[in-house]
């Protein structure tokens, strides 16, 4: 802990007396400058123990109320001031004054000269300097140790509540709670939730002071809380967040940054490692999509400890435009992993830049927790669309695959977020179609209907509708309509004429059909 007037004015051989301020004295002293000039505010930081003899000070009240003012506004924790030179003792008007402001008034004696005091004031900063060195070695050494042992991750949380006397926790990139220390904080962690998200949407590293109560949820629990994300290449890895009853001083703040670039060194292992086990896997998927399944059995069982085993899904998603969405990219290539981590679920993942952006492929348990993240991940970052096969057995997961692709199709053409290969397998072909390019093909080859109706008798896109709903039928379609059959046979042939087409070719009544749909839609 830094010195504070209370420890330099407890030192006997100064001899130092408090006239004013005595409620304020715990107030810690940064440096100590001495100072003659009627505003010294310009040559202060903040922090000081003032010293002056007062030469220049005013007699007045208002003059030395309005010097207490200056220090005061300028951060000064405390005035010493010498007697037995330009004062015979402190003037009433200043200890008034620094009564009224709350700044700590000190009497010093002649018998002791200020470096005496900027000689106690050093001293105790340098012991307070190497106290903190010091203990921050030695966390260092314990938090290096605990890494290195069983269960690193824990281990680094635990010490680190130790050394803090708070509660420490880590979060998964996801933002899921991973470890808490000790066990009661785990209440006190989950009210972190909202805050982590936050810092889960900034690139890596950032961090997050809540100065009051956890979370700044109502709570009868008063905490310091600071949440810092882990990760070295902008994409958060993980979190940690440390709860003490008080701020964090310097010392505990070197000991919180040696656990940060431990776990965040845990947590990234080795850029080289990584991105080999990243080319292994995708090597793997594409080996099972090809249907090569008995040799990729054979590699996965002795690196990734086998392949996902059971009813099966491909999944492939897809970023739009711009650094953000590919970002979010990422994150649900995170968000799969470390689901299937967390519950030991085998996956296979597979990232490319392909000729129309960056798509992420997944093959994963169906509905296990690696396909619910992945439809969750999706739902949360927009600018990001997935394509969901059906069901399938890992052998025919190349069949999958185009499924996949095709489910992607229809979510990108319908600006959806997820398809599933069941939507496209069923139900009406408009939705599978681009709205814009339906539209476009309905105005045109309805327009001379249209225009018809607007300025001549007879109703021929009502009657081209119910016509084509009767498939044909002249009876049913004119009594839909409440006209003799005569009436519609004659408004079909003015239907051809205006297009131009036989309303005995299929293809055009299919395409007919389709444009009065479009207008529904």
């Amino acid at each position: 802990m830094p010195p504070t007037l209370a420890s330099v004015v407890r030192t006997s051989a100064l001899h130092l007396t408090v006239l004013a301020g005595a409620d304020h004295l715990e107030r810690p002293v940064r440096w100590v400058h001495t100072s003659e000039l009627d505003d010294p505010t310009p040559f202060l930081e903040g922090g000081e123990l003032l010293l002056t003899t007062g030469i220049k000070l005013g007699r007045g009240a208002a003059e030395l109320q309005a010097y207490v003012h200056r220090l005061a506004d300028a951060g000064v924790v405390g005035l010493g001031l010498g007697v037995g030179l330009s004062h015979s003792e402190v003037p009433q008007a200043l200890v008034e004054a620094a009564a009224q402001r709350g700044l700590p008034l000190l009497r010093v004696p002649e018998a002791t000269p200020f470096i005496a005091i900027s000689k106690t004031v050093s001293a105790a900063l340098a012991a307070e300097q190497y106290e903190a060195v010091t203990t921050s070695f030695e966390a260092q050494e314990e938090l290096t140790r605990a890494a290195l042992g069983k269960d690193g991750t824990t281990a680094i949380v635990r010490k680190l509540a130790v050394r803090l006397g708070g509660w420490a926790a880590l979060y998964d990139g996801s933002g899921a709670l991973s470890a808490v220390a000790p066990d009661w904080a785990a209440r006190r962690a989950g009210r972190l939730a909202a805050e982590v998200d936050r810092l889960r949407r900034r690139p890596a590293p950032s961090s997050a002071a809540l100065q009051g109560r956890a979370g700044t949820i109502d709570t009868a629990d008063e905490d310091y809380v600071v949440v810092q994300s882990l990760g070295a290449d902008r994409r958060p890895r993980g979190f940690l967040a440390v709860g003490t009853e008080d701020r964090i001083t310097p010392t505990e703040r070197y000991v919180l940054n040696a656990a940060v670039a431990l776990l965040t060194l845990t947590l990234e292992r080795s850029r080289e490692l990584r991105q080999a086990e990243e080319r292994m896997g995708a090597a793997l998927l594409r080996m099972v999509l090809a249907g090569e399944v008995g040799t990729a059995r054979q590699v996965a069982a002795g690196l990734f400890g086998g392949l996902p085993e059971g009813t099966v899904r491909v999944l492939v998603a897809a970023a739009g435009p711009g650094p953000e969405a590919a970002e979010a990219l990422g994150e649900l290539a995170d968000r799969a992993e470390n689901a299937g981590g967390k519950v030991g679920e085998k996956l296979l993942v597979a990232r490319e830049d392909g000729a129309h952006g960056p798509r992420l492929t997944v093959l994963a348990l169906d509905n296990g927790s690696v396909h619910r993240a992945c439809l969750g991940a999706v739902e949360e970052h927009e600018g990001l669309a997935l394509g969901v096969s059906a069901p399938t057995a890992l052998e025919e997961a190349g069949t999958a695959q185009a499924q996949a692709e095709r489910a992607l199709a229809v979510a990108q053409r319908g600006g959806r977020r997820t398809v599933d290969h069941e939507e496209v397998g069923a139900g009406s072909l408009l939705p599978l179609l681009g709205e814009e390019a339906v539209t476009a093909f309905a105005e045109g080859l309805l327009r001379p209907l249209r225009e018809h109706d607007r300025t001549a008798r007879g109703d021929l896109v009502a009657s081209l509708r119910a016509w084509l709903s009767r498939h044909g039928q002249w009876d049913a379609a004119a009594a839909d309509l409440g006209v003799h059959r005569h009436t519609l046979r004659y408004r079909m042939r003015r239907v051809e004429e205006l297009l131009g087409r036989s309303l005995d070719d299929t293809d055009v009544r299919m395409e007919l059909w389709l444009a009065l749909r479009s207008g529904e839609e």
